[in-house]
C-alpha cells in the first residue's frame, strides 16, 4: 500500500447489508491530497474534514451512486448541513478509501430517500 494515504475509521460490516457489493476490508484510508481536492472543489466543506471519521462510524444514511464505475458507495451524515462522503475501493491495492466530501441540499437528501439510492443507516 502506498505512503500517501493513512487509516481514518473502521470498515462496519453493517455496511454489507445496504450495499450490493460485499466488502472485506477492515480499514477505511483517507489520502493526504483530499485536503487539497476539498479546498480545490468543495472549499465550503473544509471545516467538515475533521468530521470523516465520526461520519463513517455513525452515518445517517448510506447509498450507492449508481452513475459511479466501479466499487463505491456513499454515506451521509446530518450536521447543520448534510455532509455525503463518496467511499471507493482500489481495485489495483485492494483498499477502501474516501474520495470525496461535499455538501448536499435537503431537496437532494429527500429525492435520494425517496427514490431508494439513500437508505436509513441502523446504528
Amino acid at each position: 500500500m502506498n505512503n500517501k494515504i493513512f487509516p481514518i475509521a473502521s470498515y462496519n460490516e453493517k455496511f454489507n447489508k445496504y450495499l450490493p457489493v460485499q466488502f472485506k476490508q477492515d480499514l477505511i484510508y483517507q489520502s493526504f491530497g483530499l485536503e487539497k481536492h476539498i479546498e480545490k472543489r468543495h472549499p465550503e466543506c473544509l471545516p467538515y474534514l475533521r468530521f470523516i471519521s465520526s461520519i463513517i462510524s455513525e452515518p445517517d444514511y448510506i447509498g450507492v451512486n449508481p452513475n459511479e464505475s466501479g466499487d463505491s458507495f456513499e454515506l451521509v451524515k446530518i450536521f447543520s448541513e448534510n455532509v455525503q462522503i463518496g467511499i471507493k475501493l482500489d481495485v489495483k491495492e485492494n483498499y477502501l478509501y474516501v474520495a470525496t466530501l461535499h455538501t448536499i441540499t435537503d431537496g437532494k437528501l429527500r429525492h435520494g430517500i425517496n427514490n431508494g439510492r439513500l437508505k436509513k443507516f441502523d446504528k
